[in-house]
C-alpha cells in the first residue's frame, strides 16, 4: 500500500510546490505594484513642486514686465504652498535614502530660487527695476531652476532603475515557476498512467461485486433522499448570503454617505457657532453624500425592480443620436465610438430616461474595461427570440424585440464573473472606482420593462451587452430625447398647498417652496388641507406626499381636484406600491417627483406642471 499510495504523495507533493511558488509570484507582483505606485506618488509630488516653483517664476516676472499687482497672486499661492509640499515628501523620503541627497539638492536650489525671487520684487518694489531686471539676467535664478530639473531626472532615473531591478526578480521567479508547472505536467502523466492501471484492475473486481452493489442501492436511495434535504437547506443557506451581501453592502455605502454627512455638519456647527462662515466646503460634501445616497436608494430600487416607470413610446435610434454628446462627455477623447443604427427599427415602450441611463451605464463601464484607449461600438437592431432561446433562458417570452447592443475592445470577462455581474454590489473594479450596482441597475430596468439581456465575454476579447426591448405595435408619436441640465423660468405667483405628515419634510419643502418665490400653505393631514383649500380658493397646485394616515395622498388628490377641477397635483414620495404606480409603471396623466429632490428638480417639476413662462 505504501508503494501504490508514494506517486500520489510524490504528485501532491509538486502541486504543493507549485502552489507556494505561485503564492510567492503574487506576494511579489503585489509588493513591486505597491512599489510602482509609492513611485509615482513620490514623482508626481516633485512634479507638483516644480508646476509651483514655475507657477512662482511666472508670477514674479509677469510682476516685473507690466508692474501689475495682480501678477504676483500666483507667485504668493506658490510660495505658501511649497513648504506644505516639502513636507509631505519629506515623509515620503527615508533618512538613509539614496534620494534624500538629490532632495537636498533641490531645496538648496529652491531656496536659492525663492530668494533670487523675492530680492527681484523687493527691488522693483523699491523702484529700482533696472537692478531688478540685472540679477534676472545673472543666470542665477535659472541656474538654481537648472539643478533642480537635474536633480529631478537623477531621482527619476533612480525610481525606474528600482522597479525594473523588482521586474527582473519577478521574472527569474516566473521561470523557475515554469520549470516546475513542466515538471509537475511530467509528475502528473505518470500519476494518471498508474492510475488508469490502477483502475483497470479494479474494475474487473467491480465485475464480481454486482450483488453487493444491488444491497447498497437501497442504503443509496435513503442517502439521496437526506442529500435531497441537505442541499435543500444549502440553498436556504445561499439565498441567506445572498441577503446579507446585499444588506451589508447597502449598510457599507450608506454608513460612508452617512459619516459624510455628520461630519460636515458637525463642523458646520461648530464654525458657525466660533462666528465663522466658511462653510461652503461642508455643505457641499453633505449634499454631495446624501445625493450619492439618493441615487444609491434609486439604483437598489432598479434592481428590485419596483422604481416607477414613465414609459412613452420611443425610437431607439433617435434616441441614440440625441445622446451622442453625452456619451462622447462620458468616455473621454482617447475612446473611438462607433454608432451602428438599423435600418427600418421598430419601435419599443418604455422609459426613455432609462434607457439613456442603462446605455450610459453600459458605456462607462465599457470605458473602465478598456482604459486609455480602445473602440465602444453602439449597434441597433430588430431582433427575435425564438421559443427555443426562451426556453432556456429565464423570464424570457418569445416575441418581437428591439435590440440594443454595446460592445468594447475592453479586458473581458472570465464567465465566473460574467455568471455575477448582475448581482447587486458585486464588482472587479478597485476601491472607489464603482458601487457594484450598475449592471443590477440595468438588469432591474430592463426586466421591469418586459425585456431580456445578455452578456458576450471573452477574457482579453472585449464584451458585448444586449439590451431587449419588446417591440411595441402601434403609431403613436415617439419621444424625443430628454434633456439635460434645462432650467426653468424663475418668475412665479402661484400659490401652492403642501401636505406631508412628516414635520421636518413639511418644513424643508415649504422653505424651499417659498425659495423658489411662491406662496406656501403647509398642511399635516388630509382632512387639514381640505379644510385649508376651501379657505383658500386661490391654491393652484396641490403638492403631497403619498403614504400618509386615515388619507393618503391619493384619495387627497381625488377629493380636491373633485372640489376645484383646475387644481393641479403633484405626488411625492421616497417609496410606493399602488397609490400611483401599477406593475411599476406611472398611472397615466400623474406628476410625480420622487424623494429626495433637489431644489433644482422640484423648480424643473413645478415649471412643467404650472406651466410657468
Amino acid at each position: 500500500m505504501r508503494r501504490q499510495s508514494l506517486p500520489l504523495v510524490i504528485g501532491f507533493a509538486v502541486l504543493a510546490l507549485i502552489v507556494g511558488t505561485r503564492a510567492m509570484l503574487v506576494e511579489s507582483q503585489r509588493a513591486n505594484r505597491a512599489a510602482a505606485r509609492e513611485t509615482i506618488e513620490y514623482q508626481e509630488l516633485l512634479s507638483g513642486l516644480l508646476s509651483l516653483a514655475q507657477d512662482a517664476e511666472s508670477g514674479q516676472r509677469g510682476y516685473l514686465l507690466t508692474g501689475e499687482k495682480s501678477y504676483l497672486e500666483p507667485y504668493r499661492k506658490a510660495v505658501e504652498a511649497i513648504p506644505g509640499q516639502l513636507a509631505r515628501i519629506d515623509t515620503m523620503t527615508g533618512s538613509d535614502d539614496q534620494l534624500a541627497p538629490q532632495l537636498n539638492h533641490i531645496k538648496g536650489a529652491l531656496s536659492r530660487k525663492q530668494a533670487e525671487m523675492a530680492e527681484t520684487i523687493a527691488l522693483y518694489d523699491k523702484g529700482d527695476a533696472v537692478k531688478a531686471l540685472e540679477l534676472i539676467r545673472s543666470g542665477q535664478g535659472k541656474a538654481a531652476m537648472d539643478e533642480i530639473h537635474g536633480s529631478m531626472d537623477t531621482i527619476r532615473r533612480i525610481g525606474a532603475a528600482a522597479i525594473a531591478a523588482r521586474d527582473e526578480h519577478t521574472d527569474q521567479l516566473e521561470a523557475w515557476l515554469r520549470a516546475a508547472s513542466l515538471a509537475a505536467l511530467l509528475a502528473i502523466f505518470v500519476l494518471g498512467v498508474y492510475t488508469i492501471t490502477q483502475s483497470r484492475r479494479r474494475f474487473r473486481e467491480v465485475a464480481f461485486a454486482q450483488e453487493e452493489l444491488m444491497r447498497k442501492n437501497i442504503a443509496l436511495g435513503k442517502e439521496i433522499e437526506t442529500r435531497e434535504k441537505a442541499e435543500s437547506q444549502i440553498r436556504q443557506m445561499q439565498k441567506m448570503e445572498a441577503v446579507g451581501q446585499l444588506t451589508g453592502g447597502i449598510a457599507h455605502d450608506f454608513n460612508n454617505m452617512l459619516a459624510v454627512i455628520i461630519s460636515a455638519m458637525n463642523l458646520a456647527q461648530r464654525k458657525l457657532a466660533r462666528g465663522e462662515h466658511d462653510i461652503a466646503k461642508f455643505i457641499e460634501a453633505a449634499i454631495d453624500a446624501a445625493s450619492r445616497a439618493a441615487n444609491l436608494t434609486a439604483r437598489l430600487l432598479a434592481f428590485s425592480r419596483q422604481q416607477p416607470l414613465a414609459p412613452q413610446i420611443v425610437d431607439a435610434n433617435r434616441l441614440l443620436t440625441g445622446m451622442s454628446d453625452l456619451i462622447r462627455r462620458a468616455l473621454g477623447e482617447t475612446i473611438r465610438i462607433e454608432t451602428v443604427l438599423a435600418g427600418g427599427l421598430w419601435k419599443t415602450h418604455a422609459d426613455p430616461s432609462q434607457i439613456e441611463n442603462a446605455i450610459l451605464n453600459l458605456a462607462v463601464n465599457a470605458r473602465d474595461a478598456m482604459g486609455d484607449s480602445g473602440k465602444l461600438t453602439i449597434e441597433t437592431a430588430n431582433s427575435h427570440l425564438d421559443d427555443s432561446y426562451a426556453a432556456t433562458h429565464a423570464d424570457v417570452a418569445a416575441g418581437q424585440y428591439v435590440m440594443i447592443a454595446v460592445t468594447d475592445t475592453g479586458s473581458g470577462m472570465a464567465p465566473d464573473v460574467a455568471a455575477k455581474a448582475f448581482e447587486p454590489f458585486f464588482t472587479t473594479k478597485p476601491v472607489d472606482k464603482g458601487t457594484g450596482l450598475g449592471l443590477s441597475q440595468v438588469f432591474g430596468f430592463v426586466k421591469q420593462s418586459g425585456g431580456h439581456v445578455k452578456i458576450y465575454s471573452e477574457p482579453g476579447n472585449g464584451t458585448t451587452i444586449k439590451i431587449y426591448l419588446p417591440r411595441f405595435f402601434g403609431a403613436e408619436d415617439t419621444a424625443v430625447p430628454i434633456g439635460r441640465g434645462e432650467n426653468a423660468a424663475s418668475s412665479v405667483t402661484e400659490t401652492i398647498l403642501v401636505v406631508e405628515d412628516d414635520a421636518r419634510v413639511r418644513a424643508s419643502t415649504t422653505d424651499t417652496l417659498r425659495e423658489l418665490g411662491y406662496a406656501v400653505i403647509p398642511a399635516a393631514s388630509g382632512e387639514e388641507a381640505l379644510q385649508k383649500l376651501a379657505e383658500n380658493p386661490g391654491v393652484a397646485l396641490l403638492f403631497t406626499d403619498i403614504v400618509m394616515p386615515v388619507m393618503n395622498g391619493r384619495k387627497l388628490a381625488e377629493e380636491a381636484v373633485a372640489r376645484m377641477p383646475r387644481l393641479k397635483v403633484i405626488f411625492t414620495t421616497g417609496f410606493t406600491r399602488n397609490a400611483v404606480v401599477h406593475n411599476g409603471v406611472l398611472d397615466h396623466d400623474v406628476h410625480f417627483l420622487a424623494k429626495p429632490f433637489t431644489i433644482e428638480q422640484l423648480a424643473a417639476k413645478l415649471h412643467d406642471v404650472l406651466g410657468t413662462k
